[in-house]
């Protein structure tokens, strides 16, 4: 029996994007797992998103809130806003009204990777603030902890990332994530998919 894994994320720039690519790459090596990627409907007007010369978006398919149920797992990702997840994906959130009301995703495996700006802008706290989402509608949070190994204590370069989940750095949005924040975002995937296709066999 396949377990769907399901990334549902909000990209601004493109950074968070190539986190979530990555992290399908790592789920689908996971024998037995389907990965998907989404992404959530975009609230700002194109005039807008123009002056902040935000890039177009990608064809990834938008996201409705009943089609979260159908995943086995659910990996969110998004920029962070003042040290927490930004409107656009807070407002998709907000429209899953009627799966807490059910508990529809009670019991499901879900996981958080992100973007800041800098260094101290948020790595864990908007990570840790979107913790709140998954509580109230029963999802169980599978952080990474420190399963990356070697990866997590390194000191030599500028990395993103956390126990919370893979993270990139965007600084003034010409830095692209580095191949060990894309390694990451691979181990974040594949361990995140082994936990989900645990949980499928034990339905």
């Amino acid at each position: 029996m396949v377990a769907k894994v399901y990334i549902v994320y909000y990209s601004m720039y493109g950074h968070v994007e190539k986190l979530a690519q990555e992290i399908k790459k790592g789920a689908e090596s996971v024998e037995g797992v389907e990965a998907k990627i989404w992404q959530v409907a975009e609230t700002l007007p194109e005039e807008v998103l123009g002056k902040m010369y935000a890039p177009p978006k990608t064809d990834a398919p938008i996201i409705t809130p009943d089609e979260l149920a159908e995943a086995d797992g659910l990996l969110f990702g998004f920029p962070t806003r003042f040290g927490m997840m930004p409107a656009q994906f807070k407002a998709f959130l907000d429209s899953t009204g009627g799966l807490w009301r059910t508990q529809a995703l009670a019991g499901k495996p879900a996981g958080l990777f992100y973007s800041t700006g800098a260094q101290g802008s948020g790595q864990e706290t908007t990570a840790l603030t979107a913790i709140t989402q998954l509580v109230h509608h029963g999802m169980v949070f599978v952080p990474i902890g420190y399963s990356f190994g070697a990866g997590m204590f390194e000191m030599e370069e500028v990395k993103g990332g956390s126990p919370y989940g893979a993270g990139t750095y965007a600084g003034d949005g010409t830095r692209q994530p580095s191949e060990l924040e894309l390694a990451q975002a691979f181990h974040q995937g594949k361990y995140f998919a082994g936990f989900a296709k645990k949980l499928k066999k034990t339905d």
